[in-house]
Order: C-alpha cells, then sequence, then structure tokens
C-alpha cells in the first residue's frame, strides 16, 4: 500500500499530523454504527477530490465488497477491513504527500524551453481568485453551515452569510465573494479572510445525504478548531504563493490574523515559545508580545512595547535561568540593549536616534534567549 500513497490522487489538502489526529480519533471511536459514513467524510475532506481514483474510491470499493453483516467488528479489539484501511493510511502518512508530488520532467522540461511559472509569484489577483475558490469548496463542504446556515434547496440560508459579514465589518453584500472586488481593495479582502476564519467548523458528522435536487450531503458535530487549523492551513498555502508578505498566524494571541511573514527558521522559533504549556507564566507574556510585535502595520512603539515584556521575562530569569547559559558579562550585555537603546525605560541618557531594523534585531535575539532559557528550565526539572 505505501507505494500507492505516493501517488497524485493520495495527496492531503489538510497538514499531515491533522489527518493523522483526526483518523486516531476515529478509529478509537468504532463503535459508532455510522462509522463507515464518518469515515468516507474524512477522506473526501482530507485528500484531493479532483481524480477519479484516491482514498474514497478504495475505501468505498473495500466496502463494496463486505457484506452488510459483515461490516461491524466482531469484537470491541477486531477491525473491519474499512477500519484496518484507515489504520494504515495513518501508520504510513509520512508517504503522503501535503503538496503536490514532484513530477518527472516532460520533453519541453528537458529541453529548458518550459512555459511553466511553478517560481512566480502570484499577483494579488490571483491570490483572490484561488482564495475565493477555496472558499466555494469549503462552503461546498458545509464547513461555513455552523455560522452561516445550511444552504439546502429546501431551506436556503438567503442573505444570511452577507449579513453576518456585515455585521462584522459593516460592509454590505460582500458575500458571495468576488475575486475582483477583494483583488482592488485589500483592506477588505484581509479583513474577510480573517472573519472566515472565526466563523468556519468542520462537520464531522454526515446527517444524511439530501436527493432532491441534488442537494448533497447535510452535516453535524462542527468542529471549530479542526475547521480553523485547516483553514489556516489552506489559505497560507495560497499567501505563501502571492507576493503580499502576509499569512495567517497558527500560534500566539494573534492565532487566526494576517501577520508579516518571517522565514522559516524564524518561523519554527515563534512555534517553539508560542506553543509552550499555557500553565507556565510566562507563556501568555510571549504571545502577547508576539501579537504587538507582527501585528500588520505594527509601528515603533508598539515593536518597543513587544521587546519590553520580553526583557521582563529574561529578567525574571537573569539570575536563576542565565546563570547557567551565559556568562556574567553576556548576560548583562543582553540588558545593556534594552537599557542603554529607549526600550524599557525612560531617561534623557538613553538613545534615541536609531534605524526601526535595530528593533527587529532584539526583538529576535530576545526571543531567542527566551527559548534557550525554556529549554534550560526544561532540562532543570528533568528527574
Amino acid at each position: 500500500m505505501k507505494e500507492r500513497l505516493s501517488e497524485p490522487d493520495y495527496q492531503l489538502v489538510w497538514p499531515r499530523t491533522l489527518f493523522v489526529a483526526e483518523a486516531s480519533k476515529l478509529l478509537n471511536q468504532r463503535q459508532y454504527p455510522d462509522w463507515d459514513d464518518r469515515c468516507l467524510l474524512l477522506l473526501t475532506d482530507a485528500f484531493v477530490s479532483d481524480h477519479a481514483g484516491g482514498p474514497v474510491a478504495d475505501f468505498n470499493e473495500i466496502r463494496s465488497q463486505t457484506a452488510s453483516w459483515d461490516r461491524q467488528p466482531t469484537s470491541a479489539t477486531a477491525m473491519t477491513d474499512a477500519q484496518k484501511f484507515l489504520k494504515d493510511l495513518m501508520t504510513n502518512a509520512d508517504a503522503l504527500y501535503e503538496d503536490a508530488p514532484p513530477r518527472r520532467p516532460y520533453w519541453r522540461d528537458r529541453r529548458g524551453s518550459s512555459r511553466r511559472g511553478d517560481n512566480v509569484r502570484w499577483s494579488i489577483q490571483t491570490v483572490a481568485r484561488e482564495f475565493v475558490s477555496l472558499i466555494r469548496e469549503l462552503d461546498d463542504a458545509c464547513y461555513f453551515d455552523r455560522r452561516f446556515g445550511v444552504n439546502c434547496v429546501d431551506d436556503d440560508r438567503g442573505d444570511h452569510a452577507s449579513i453576518v459579514i456585515e455585521r462584522e465589518l459593516g460592509e454590505k453584500d460582500a458575500w458571495p465573494l468576488d475575486a475582483d472586488a477583494l483583488a482592488a481593495d485589500v483592506d477588505l479582502f484581509y479583513s474577510i479572510v480573517e472573519v472566515l476564519h472565526d466563523s468556519i467548523a468542520r462537520p464531522r458528522k454526515p446527517s444524511f445525504y439530501h436527493q432532491f435536487g441534488d442537494c448533497g450531503w447535510h452535516r453535524e458535530d462542527f468542529d471549530i478548531d479542526t475547521g480553523r487549523a485547516i483553514y489556516r492551513w489552506r489559505v497560507n498555502k495560497i499567501f505563501d504563493r502571492g507576493d503580499t508578505g502576509l499569512r495567517l498566524a497558527e500560534e500566539g494571541e494573534d492565532i487566526g490574523r494576517l501577520v508579516t511573514v518571517t522565514d522559516v527558521v524564524r518561523g519554527d522559533l515563534v512555534a517553539a515559545v508560542a506553543n509552550r504549556s499555557d500553565e507556565e507564566p510566562a507563556t501568555e507574556q510571549v504571545r502577547h508580545a508576539l501579537a504587538l510585535f507582527r501585528e500588520r502595520g505594527a509601528d515603533r512603539n508598539q515593536k518597543r512595547s513587544a521587546i519590553a515584556v520580553l526583557a521582563l521575562i529574561l529578567e525574571e530569569r537573569r539570575h536563576d535561568v542565565l546563570t547557567d547559559a551565559l556568562a556574567k558579562s553576556d548576560r548583562g550585555a543582553l540588558f545593556e540593549i534594552a537599557n542603554g537603546f529607549h526600550i524599557r525605560h525612560q531617561n534623557a541618557g538613553q538613545k534615541r536616534d536609531y534605524d526601526d531594523f535595530y528593533l527587529d534585531w532584539v526583538f529576535w535575539v530576545y526571543l531567542a534567549s527566551i527559548e534557550l532559557t525554556n529549554r534550560i528550565l526544561d532540562e532543570q526539572q528533568r528527574p
């Protein structure tokens, strides 16, 4: 089976870790009488749908070969063939692609005359068009039904979605989305990206299939956190191809808000410090500092305030944590930055005439220092 997983029709449209988590959760709920339908919904949502084959087709083939009386496990620990199929998918998830699998070069590629634009940054018009296409896909899969209402041939949601957006943004007739209008007004575009993040929820359970007018599946049992995680991941795939310099924050106090893009290394640093346990007193302070610093259009004062928060955390760890990592002179240098420049204190002797890029440098130095002290604390707490 593992060789099959590298095929294009087995490509994920979810983060691999999220698919594994949802599959594991479903495999621990095998007592549900509608388990097969729930699994089919998971596979439909998590994998590409523009191929005739793939997990959905293979799953349906397994079900068609199994008599109805054999679709329930014979014991609490036994699994049906359908359940074994999902378990195999989950176990071998490392072989699944989150992006389109690499293709073998064709004649024109090998000749060096390819016109493919894989490395070309998307314009705002293309980003808007791809975003609108994604929202239509998610809406067809009922991801907005919890907030906007069910869009059924017997009971149309009407203009409820437009009313919700108008209530949040003061913008009339914004739904259904229009790619050209969004590209022409980026502030509206980015605001709608954030509103829809707060409005989405993944339906985990198919309610019934409505045949009239080919209406399709109605769904229920909505999960907000999973829906938002999928939304952030897929929207960021689009924004990463564009030249906006923005993406949705995936952690911290400003989760689900568009923030300035950083490089991969700094992104990993942010994830490491922001995803610490909520029980740690510094976690909330770090998340607040991140939100201040990476807010779109953050000015000098906001960045200074963010650095001051980080400096306070380091000050609290100066003697009982940093002593294990830095020499006394090096510890002093860390605080000389904040104290010597106009960042933490207000006095005439501080340097005020410095460029803003120094603030960026100080922020990342301090954030990295906090991650260093986090690792020291973890080591100190080991038995």
